[in-house]
């Protein structure tokens, strides 16, 4: 059984993750990079289909 605190380190550990890819997905896009397909994984983006989008 996990204890409170290792929970709240494991969720903290999440929302860094997710916010920090976020942030470097957010960032090649407006750059007019292709993200790292790991970042759009985080985020749970399919990065063939990221990368089949077109610009409108």
């Amino acid at each position: 059984m996990s204890t409170p605190r290792k929970n709240f380190f494991a969720t903290l550990g999440t929302f860094v993750d997710v916010f920090g890819s976020a942030a470097a997905v957010s960032n090649a896009v407006e750059a007019g990079r292709a993200p790292k397909a790991k970042h759009l994984r985080t985020l749970g983006i399919d990065p063939g289909a990221f990368r089949s989008i077109g610009k409108l």
